[in-house]
């Protein structure tokens, strides 16, 4: 994180127009944090820290900014320096830029490339959103199978430059087939004489062109590779990922989950770049839906009505129940769904989690209940409010419904993504306020029914 001092520094030698101290300044600093300072400075400032770094640099920087960012500097620089830019960038970053960027930005930038890049940005952007061919990079170091360490390290050093990593070396044959991959680590401590095929390397792990994000990343996470290649059906190697290439992916899939988790549609875009109609649709649409649900609410108040009535006192915890029942269903169903994703639970593990949650559920309901009685019954003593006569029948019946619909809560947002994941859907579709609606609706039930019980002979 680059240190707030720095940022100060930089934006006053923009300002002061000191061009040479500033290219020097911007020499010392890693890309990454160039990006971070040039974030927060204003537009005139951001364009000539920008302009001031050396042309390899300013295209490391420029694969750091978010979309917006890009977008504007595109905008505030010529053609020249456009053309410069986004020809100095990884065809990754390059083509994930032109997939994020406003159509008239897009063609603008397809005008600077050079044929081969524009290839390049083709083929990736050819493959279907979010697999590993949108990921991956054409820029990685091959060898073939017949050299001997020694030759493969000079071949190395001869075509190395400008690629992707070099930990990893490709053993490619004459057709394109993936043989065989060596680190590089290995290749160096090898005797010169030894062939590249006799080396001693780990298992070779490929990852298909069409896989999606979530086989990307457990790939990664199980054989805890820097890099990987990617290969199509003929097993004819395509490109390569990248660990920084994986860290997005794990950003974006994150991301993902965490928009359905509140139950919003997943966004095509930055929230800044998204349009207004574009953001009310995504929302609109399971907005609608729990509100539906929660008209079941006031049907099972209306079904109630003539225990209201007679029972009015009754009416006051109504959401202290529905909504103790709603954050115990969120509760759950976030631990499991989370505990899916890594896969600490599979779905044979659904009664054992069930068995827990149940226990749990009662357990935290009795702590709620007791919670909830005291209230009433301090309230009561100190008369800050008067429940009536039958105020420890009142207070039972809050205990008896918040252990019930605590449990039920629990229970339910436990289940609910095991039954999603069998049927085949994401878990995380179980957002937290479709699961809160749910027991919105049989929380209300076990509430009035409890009271029915309790009360009966008495207020009801």
């Amino acid at each position: 994180m680059i240190a707030p001092e720095v940022e100060q520094d930089l934006a006053q030698l923009a300002r002061a127009g000191r061009l040479p101290d500033l290219r020097e300044r911007l020499r010392r600093i890693h890309p990454a944090d160039v990006a971070e300072a040039v974030i927060d400075l204003p537009s005139r400032e951001e364009a000539l820290v920008f302009r001031a770094l050396p042309r390899d640099k300013a295209a490391q920087v420029f694969a750091y900014l978010p979309s917006p960012h890009q977008e504007a500097l595109i905008q505030s620089l010529s053609a020249e320096e456009v053309r410069e830019v986004v020809s100095g960038m990884a065809p990754d970053d390059r083509a994930r830029m032109l997939d994020e960027m406003p159509a008239e930005v897009t063609k603008r930038l397809l005008e600077t490339l050079s044929p081969e890049d524009l290839e390049q940005s083709r083929v990736l952007l050819g493959y279907p959103e979010n697999t590993a061919g949108r990921y991956m990079t054409p820029n990685y170091a091959s060898i073939r199978p017949d050299m001997t360490a020694g030759q493969a390290l000079e071949h190395i050093r001869r075509t190395g430059r400008g690629k992707e990593t070099l930990n990893v070396v490709y053993m490619v044959d004459d057709q394109g087939r993936l043989v065989e991959d060596v680190r590089l680590g290995s290749l160096v401590l090898a005797e010169p004489s030894t062939p590249v095929r006799e080396i001693p390397d780990p298992v070779l792990v490929a990852i298909p062109v069409h896989a999606d994000r979530a086989e990307v990343l457990s790939t990664f996470q199980k054989y805890g590779r820097v890099a990987l290649p990617v290969v199509d059906d003929d097993a004819r190697m395509l490109g390569i990922i990248t660990m920084d290439d994986v860290l997005d992916v794990a950003e974006q899939t994150a991301t993902d989950e965490i928009q359905r988790l509140g139950g919003v549609e997943t966004l095509d875009a930055p929230y800044a770049q998204v349009s207004f109609v574009s953001m009310v649709k995504k929302r609109a649409g399971w907005l609608s839906a729990l509100f539906l649900g929660e008209m079941l609410t006031a049907t099972a108040m209306g079904y109630y009505e003539r225990e209201i009535e007679r029972a009015v006192v009754l009416a006051l915890f109504v959401p202290l129940i529905i909504s103790s029942g709603g954050n115990s269903g969120s509760q759950a169903t976030s631990l499991i769904i989370r505990a899916l994703a890594l896969k600490e639970l599979r779905l044979r593990d659904w009664w054992k989690v069930m068995g827990r949650e149940v226990a749990a559920g009662l357990t935290l309901g009795v702590v709620l209940g007791v919670i909830g009685l005291a209230r009433i019954i301090l309230w009561q003593h100190l008369h800050w409010k008067d429940y009536g006569p039958h105020y420890l029948l009142v207070a039972f019946t809050v205990l008896a419904a918040l252990v019930g619909v605590v449990t039920f809560g629990t229970l339910a947002g436990s289940m609910l993504p095991f039954l999603l994941r069998r049927l085949g859907f994401d878990p995380a579709t179980s957002s937290a306020p479709f699961v809160a609606t749910l027991v919105d609706v049989t929380g209300l039930v076990i509430y009035f029914t409890m009271g029915s019980l309790i009360l009966r002979g008495t207020l009801l």
